[in-house]
């Protein structure tokens, strides 16, 4: 199976970035672009549908996909992750790093033909600030004091201090401009965004059509005439579905299916390496997992290779908190690097648990397609140590509610990475976090490290205080973190353009086209 490349070069350029002013006329594209404009339609195998179309809220992946080709947002990342222009075509810090003056894209309208300006910027950002409106991407502006637009091409925003992970955060989907004039309601009915595509058609459940946005500000409109998200709910059913012809691309978590669909010979497969990561979410506020002894018991009875090996088929690594290659933990560096039962019986005793715990999970099915066999394997090795996992296993969008709500003991989840720490995790370890109830662990000593790691641009030092993070992470058994894998992305012979990321993005979507 042929390999993606995974460049850890690139991903380094873009993680020194910080608030370095950058400037170009068009956002990201790949080294090489199909000639000609496809006129098809382009359909995509996704295994469940949209929870939400509100971008501000969108954290299961198929969303966060469907909506990142409906959306503009004001930094972009290119294929090799690096931070570019997107409705700022520049960004400027001042000298002493308490202010980001943004100049904004011209003639940029959304897809009412409304036209973007820096009112819209404003209304957005101060409305993610605001806690009511439960954005989860709120923690990546902690940074921001206020937002002023002196005119209608200039946003500032002034700071509290230097914020090195600020202009990648602000490429993300869950940082979508929205016009001043929408609101949830209006959009979960209607996206209205400045992205390459518009909301075409939706059927409840089984498919999500966009077309092509003519008017899109970018260089290159895209090449499809439209984007089919087709949804069919396993991934084996998703392969029959592209050898007959009904489908032309997906992306696939499981290797097994990955090599089903690439051994019949009329698809190809590309192997991505993922910043994504699979973990054993633990919620430090509930029940026996309050305990931090039962935290490690849990941690040290866990062979993480062999849950990569049943689940993945040994495809991937394992993993510590951070897996951005310019500031990957060292999963060594752990207490328990290997699985020590005897260590783990001396944890629950200390918790005056030696008889056992029982410890209630949440599993997705058809979010992921290797999340029951992770589980599975899970509560295998964790009974030989007298730890029960009572499994739940839930259908993706009611396992999203859950999470979102932290109504879990723990959970089995596979959670998107970004190319900075912070992005990754300020959200989730901060005291004022806006995901600090699904992470459920918190400390003083976390709170200053996230400060400290936003508040420098010197990459060595960078990555010594995000060592330290995950090191504290690790030593109080925050969460148990597992293996980094890959994405397969399957295409038809008549695809041509697609540009897969170690993100998991769907951006070039917009590059693709179908004949």
């Amino acid at each position: 199976m042929p390999r993606g490349a995974f460049s850890a070069a690139g991903l380094a350029a873009a993680l020194s970035l910080a608030l370095t002013a950058c400037s170009s006329s068009s956002g990201p594209a790949p080294s090489s672009n199909p000639a000609g404009q496809g006129g098809g339609t382009l359909v995509v195998g996704v295994t469940s549908d949209p929870d939400t179309l509100f971008p501000w809220k969108a954290t299961q992946f198929t969303a966060v996909n469907v909506l990142q080709n409906l959306y503009g947002t004001l930094t972009e990342f290119d294929k090799d992750l690096n931070v570019v222009p997107g409705l700022a075509e520049s960004w400027e810090p001042s000298d002493d790093g308490k202010k980001l003056t943004l100049k904004l894209r011209q003639g940029v309208t959304f897809a009412d033909g409304s036209a973007f300006d820096s009112k819209d910027v404003k209304y957005s950002l101060d409305k993610i600030m605001d806690e009511k409106t439960a954005a989860v991407a709120r923690a990546s502006l902690a940074s921001v004091k206020s937002v002023e637009a002196p005119d209608a091409s200039t946003v500032v925003l002034e700071l509290t201090g230097p914020d090195a992970a600020l202009p990648a955060n602000l490429a993300t989907v869950n940082m979508a401009m929205l016009s001043s004039d929408d609101t949830e309601e209006k959009l979960n009915a209607t996206p209205n965004g400045t992205g390459p595509f518009t909301l075409g058609k939706r059927v409840a459940s089984q498919s999500i059509t966009l077309t092509r946005n003519d008017k899109y500000w970018g260089a290159e409109k895209p090449k499809s005439a439209a984007v089919e998200f087709r949804v069919i709910p396993d991934e084996s059913s998703i392969v029959s579905a592209m050898q007959s012809g009904n489908v032309q691309l997906a992306v696939f978590n499981d290797p097994l299916v990955a090599q089903t669909a690439e051994g019949g010979g009329t698809i190809t497969v590309a192997k991505t390496p993922q910043l994504n990561y699979h973990v054993l979410q633990l919620n430090a506020q509930r029940g026996e997992l309050k305990d931090v002894n039962v935290r490690l018991a849990m941690q040290c009875a866990i062979d993480r290779k062999q849950v990569l090996d049943t689940a993945a088929l040994g495809e991937g690594e394992v993993t510590g908190p951070i897996t951005a290659p310019a500031f990957k933990s060292d999963p060594n560096r752990r207490p328990c690097p290997n699985r020590d039962l005897a260590k783990a019986a001396e944890y629950l005793g200390k918790a005056g648990k030696s008889g056992g715990v029982t410890v209630k999970t949440i599993v997705s099915q058809g979010e992921y397609a290797t999340s029951v066999n992770e589980a599975q394997n899970l509560k295998a090795q964790l009974a030989e140590a007298k730890i029960n996992l009572e499994l739940e296993v839930l259908e993706s969008g009611a396992f999203v509610d859950r999470w979102v709500a932290a109504d879990f003991d723990a959970a089995v989840a596979l959670n998107g990475g970004r190319p900075d720490p912070d992005g990754s995790y300020g959200r989730y370890f901060t005291s004022k976090g806006n995901l600090n109830k699904v992470a459920g662990y918190s400390s003083p000593e976390l709170d200053e490290l996230f400060a400290q790691g936003k508040a420098t641009t010197d990459q060595a030092a960078r990555k010594a205080i995000y060592d330290k993070a995950g090191e504290h992470l690790e030593a109080n058994a925050a969460w148990i973190w597992l293996f980094s894998g890959y994405t397969y992305t399957a295409t038809t012979a008549n695809v041509t353009g697609f540009v897969p990321m170690a993100s998991g993005s769907l951006q070039y979507l917009r590059t693709t086209s179908v004949g």
